[in-house]
């Protein structure tokens, strides 16, 4: 579930190793939920938010979701490099290690 995706990079990140998150597939139908004060993920997302641990959003996902529109009205970057989805390889080229949850 995706609050260990936030777990886990947060925790990474405290622990100073580089982490970053991509919201993409299902994920990205939680966008609105992460910026409601009542959800259980909102104090999570915002600190990752602060610590600059989210990388994106895959566009094509947002869009099936329809959520690209709240995505971008919370300035969640897009991510469209690979064909309209979110690419790895250009997160593999910087060193990164893809973990998927």
């Amino acid at each position: 579930c995706f609050i260990h995706v936030l777990l886990n990079a947060l925790y990474a990140s405290e622990k100073g190793l580089k982490a970053k998150i991509i919201l993409e597939g299902t994920a990205t139908k939680l966008i609105p939920e992460l910026f409601s004060e009542k959800s259980m993920f909102y104090n999570f997302f915002q600190k990752a938010l602060e610590k600059g641990l989210v990388a994106g959003v895959c566009k094509a996902c947002a869009q099936k979701m329809e959520t690209s529109e709240v995505a971008k009205e919370k300035g969640l970057t897009i991510l469209e490099d690979m064909y309209g989805h979110a690419g790895m390889a250009n997160f593999i080229k910087q060193g990164y290690t893809i973990i998927t949850l």
